[in-house]
Formats: structure tokens, sequence, C-alpha cells
């Protein structure tokens, strides 16, 4: 019988890209395992891509996981430090559990907590603990297998997680002119929730109807958008990640978060992160100040350059 990896990472899509150099690692130790990701279903067609996994579990959250078979010989804890997480994998039965330590699991032996790392950084030095080599830039992920519905266009992606993170719509729309005037085809994507947001950027940048790809896209679509794209420019978000996995050329704006916790490697040039230093809040209920230092020209002038370079995606 074959042996299973359990790995539980039940967030979005930023934190599934970021963990992708730890799966590989795992499949790379483990070739002949199945190795099931716990993970949203809403993800699939990323995961897809991603040549270690086998199999997607379908896992909306902590609490909601559910081994369906014999137990995994091995669980990894790729979603967080927390009592829950660690409960919900040794719930499993797993043979062994690599995960953080945590005060809540005195007997359950784990890795300390650091929050001064990458977020890929972070899962690849977990694997390391457990004995497992792990390559920080094995982030690429192949072309999706669709069209883009906007091929070399540049993409603005204006929504976030949390307000903190969000750029105001006045600061896009005026990136989104003057690119458009240059001759650019820009476009604005976003979820359903996110459709009035998109209008109220590509309106006032004099952009057709047409522009506004925002919740016409489900995650296949969108992946092949920004694979396709000439140039992304977004703040700290899943968008920005998936530049980073198809090596298309991007302007990043950080804050609250600095770029050396969840940016691009600072080996690929192709990727501009803006951030003015300051640190705050990520689940802040308004703009970040720092991010608000973040004027439309800092990023047009970051912008230019790379689209004027015309970066390469091999």
């Amino acid at each position: 019988m074959t042996d299973s990896v359990l790995v539980l990472r039940a967030l979005g899509l930023g934190d599934l890209l970021t963990a992708v150099p730890a799966l590989r690692a795992l499949r790379r130790a483990r070739p002949d395992a199945r190795l099931v990701l716990a993970t949203p279903d809403r993800l699939r067609d990323v995961v897809e891509l991603i040549d270690a996994v086998d199999e997607l579990l379908p896992t909306s959250g902590l609490g909601s996981l559910h081994w369906p078979g014999n137990r995994p010989a091995l669980a990894v804890n790729l979603h967080g430090r927390g009592p829950e997480s660690i409960e919900d994998l040794l719930a499993q039965r797993p043979g062994n559990l690599l995960t953080h330590r945590h005060p809540a699991f005195p007997a359950q032996p784990g890795l300390e907590w650091r929050s001064d790392v990458h977020e890929v950084d972070r899962w690849c030095r977990l694997l390391e603990y457990g004995g497992i080599q792990a390559d920080r830039e094995d982030l690429r992920l192949p072309e999706p297998p669709g069209p883009s519905p906007a091929p070399s266009a540049v993409v603005i992606h204006p929504g976030a997680a949390s307000p903190a993170r969000r750029w105001p719509p006045e600061r896009y729309a005026a990136v989104a002119r003057d690119l458009a005037a240059a001759g650019h085809r820009v476009v604005i994507t976003g979820s359903v929730a996110e459709q009035a947001l998109a209008r109220e950027i590509a309106e006032p940048a004099g952009l057709p109807e047409s522009a506004v790809l925002a919740g016409r896209t489900g995650l296949a679509e969108l992946a092949s958008l920004v694979a396709a794209a000439r140039l992304v420019v977004c703040g700290d978000t899943g968008v920005g990640h998936l530049a980073t996995a198809f090596g298309t050329p991007s302007v990043l704006l950080f804050g609250p978060t600095p770029p050396r916790l969840w940016g691009p490697p600072h080996t690929a040039t192709q990727h501009i992160a803006l951030w003015v230093g300051d640190v705050g809040d990520p689940h802040g209920n308004r703009t970040d100040s720092g991010l608000l230092m973040l004027q439309p020209a800092r990023v047009l002038a970051a912008a230019a350059g790379l689209l004027r370079e015309k970066v390469p995606h091999g």
C-alpha cells in the first residue's frame, strides 16, 4: 500500500503559492508517496498546476479537515502555529507530524516559530527541521492551459483581503489612465464583490466597460490572464503571488507588511516591490498610512521601467 503524506494549508491563494517550494521539497523527499493537500476547493485550478500535489482534499478552514482513508504516514502543518491546526492534524492519527511547536501540545515536538522570516522561508525551514532540504526559489508554475481573456494586457488588481492593504482607487485610476494613454491595454480584475471598485477605477481612467474583468473571471481565467500579461500592478495579494509564479513583471504595493516577509524573491528582477518602510496592522480597517505615502508617480515610474525592459517570462 502506498504511503500518504497529508499537508494542511487551508488558506488563500497567496498562502498556497508561498508553500510551493515546501510542497516540491516534500515530493522530492517522498517520491513514491501520495501527497494530499488539504486546501479550499476553490483553489483547485491552481493546485492542478503544482506538480508536487497528487490530490486536493477540499478543506475550507480549520475544524473541517476529514481524512477519508487509512491514516497518513506523515502529516505536515503548513497552515500555521496555532493549536487548532495541530489538533486537526493529530485527529487524523498520522504516523508522524511535522509542525511548529505549541505549548498546548507539550508532548508534540516542533520547530520554534519565528515572526521575522519570509513566508516561503518559514515553511522551508520547517521541512529542514524535519531533515528535508528545500529550494526557496522553486516558486515557478507552468503556464495555465486555457487562453487569456486579454493577452498582453496590463492587469490592475486593486482589491485586497483587508482595507489596510488597499491603495486608494483614485490612485489606481491615475495609474490606469496614464498607462492607457501610453498605448497599453489596461484591464481591472477582482471578485464579483469588487465590480463597483473596478468601475470606480475604470471610469475616471477613461477605460471601456470591456476593461472591467472583475467578477467575470474564475481562478483559471485569472491565472491565464496573469500568465500572459505584460505587467501586473497590485497590492500585497494573491494576484501578486500569481505574477511571481508565472514570471510576469509586476509592481507590488506593500504596506503595512514589508516585502521581506511576503514579497517576491530579491533575485527576481522583473518584480518591483514598493514600500516606504513603515510597519502596521495588516488586518486594519483603513488604508495603512505607509501605503498612503506611495504616490502614483512612483508606481508609474516603476511600471514604465518594466514595460520598457520587456522582461521575458522564461
